[in-house]
């Protein structure tokens, strides 16, 4: 048939980094509607931060 296309490229659980901040260690909570919704791992107690795909690396590296 055609290509068969991933709808999320991490899943709850995860260990992701921001491309905006690289340093900072997150795990994905949840994944809604393209939507990555993460916390930190050093400090859980804080809000949810919300990021798109392409807004995250696995590796903690800033792809150019």
């Amino acid at each position: 048939m055609g290509q068969e296309f991933l709808e999320n490229k991490f899943v709850a659980g995860d260990i992701v980094f921001a491309k905006e901040a690289p340093q900072l260690k997150l795990v994905v909570r949840r994944y809604i509607d393209r939507v990555y919704y993460c916390k930190r791992v050093e400090d859980p107690e804080k809000k949810d931060l919300v990021y798109f795909e392409r807004e995250l690396v696995d590796n903690g590296i800033k792809k150019m």
